[in-house]
């Protein structure tokens, strides 16, 4: 299970308690996973040697009991978190999550997946466009994997956008999810020649009421264990499921243009955002489609009116998007010049967590930069 997780390095094993202390005194890892069965006793002795070591390592241990007593001793012996067997692949997840977050806590720095959740302000204002071209974006990097979930259970459209024919979509995942290991979980996504992989809503629109919202956030666990970056394509029904995948994401994009219509719906998705606890601050203010028309609202206008601060502008382009989505092409390969793509680049940036322009460049000299870049013939690995 271990060596299905893209995020993990399993760096040893071993048979012996007794030896187990002088293996993570060499190897130093992050994480000690301990098995409890065989012996409790020598293995909460461990538990308690590894706990006193000079080398910072987390035990996580695991047990088929459920005995409260065992539990506590365990906690009590030093043990971050307890699983127990047989493992559930999202159980393990959580707390490996748990765990990375004290450790990222203490260390003072982030580590783990980003989820990016892209919901618009109403219907047609480019949600789909931009979470598919930020996540080719991404998934060109090198040192990315990236997948994209399409939560429009009835409509959505990412696979039509990727130019895509899936085997499996959404509906199969989530019936499945409790068999499923890594590398079924990776059979069953759709690939692009960008790297991005797909995971589209069901073909039939009655499946989509087959899907639970806990469906969808176990789903997305297992998604996180396995790939660096995941964009979650939002319906706009702002259902049980929209919101676990809001309560689940890193960064929730809010895709807005210029006009009464959409300003007034972001004030009302405001409203009910401040209403769920801890999504306020995860807010990013996209405005697309900026420079239309004449008669746009301006930006501090926009800003005032919705109390929020805008994010990024993404420049319109109507020839550029409406020639990639016709041919299912990412704009990064249909028109890698274009000034929306190289705003859309800077955006990835942005989100992704991205250092390749450096923390100090200034939005216009990263565009001076991305004037002599040029896409790769094909699509980059994978990292691990």
């Amino acid at each position: 299970m271990l060596l299905g997780m893209d995020r993990v390095w399993l760096e040893a094993e071993c048979s012996r308690y007794e030896f187990f202390a002088d293996v993570v005194a060499q190897t130093t890892p992050d994480i000690g996973l301990v098995a409890l069965d065989k012996d409790p006793e020598k293995a909460l002795d461990l538990v308690t040697k590894l706990g006193a070591a000079a080398a910072p390592c987390s035990v996580l241990v695991t047990s088929s009991s459920n005995d409260g007593n065992l539990i506590l001793r365990a906690m009590r012996a030093g043990a971050k978190e307890f699983v127990t067997q047989p493992v559930r692949i999202d159980d393990l997840m959580a707390a490996l999550d748990r765990i990375g977050s004290q450790r990222a806590g203490a260390e003072g720095k982030r580590r783990g997946s980003t989820v990016i959740a892209v919901v618009g302000a109403t219907g047609g204002v480019g949600t789909t466009s931009l979470a598919v071209n930020l996540g080719c974006i991404l998934a060109r990097e090198a040192e990315n994997s990236v997948a994209l979930i399409d939560l429009d259970l009835c409509l959505g459209d990412a696979d039509v956008l990727l130019d895509s024919i899936p085997d499996y979509t959404l509906i199969d995942v989530a019936q499945n999810v409790t068999r499923l290991d890594f590398s079924l979980l990776k059979r069953s996504l759709t690939r692009h020649s960008s790297g991005l992989f797909l995971l589209p809503r069901p073909a039939q629109i009655e499946d989509a009421m087959l899907i639970s919202a806990e469906d969808i956030q176990r789903v997305i666990g297992l998604l996180k264990a396995t790939f660096t970056h995941l964009l979650l394509d939002m319906s706009k029904s702002f259902s049980p499921i929209d919101r676990v995948a809001m309560r689940t994401a890193d960064q929730i994009v809010l895709v807005t243009q210029l006009d009464v219509p959409c300003l007034r719906n972001v004030v009302r998705l405001m409203q009910m955002f401040h209403e769920m606890d801890g999504v306020p601050e995860k807010i990013k203010v996209v405005v697309n489609r900026y420079g239309l028309e004449a008669g746009q609202i301006s930006v501090k206008k926009a800003r005032d009116t919705i109390g929020h601060d805008i994010f990024w502008q993404l420049p319109n382009d109507y020839r550029a998007m409406v020639e990639a989505r016709n041919n299912g092409v990412p704009l990064i390969e249909q028109a890698p010049k274009a000034k929306i793509t190289q705003e859309l680049i800077l955006l990835a940036d942005a989100l992704g967590g991205g250092e390749r322009f450096g923390a100090n460049l200034s939005k216009s000299s990263i565009a001076r930069l991305l004037s002599f870049w040029q896409p790769k013939a094909e699509a980059a690995p994978l990292g691990r």
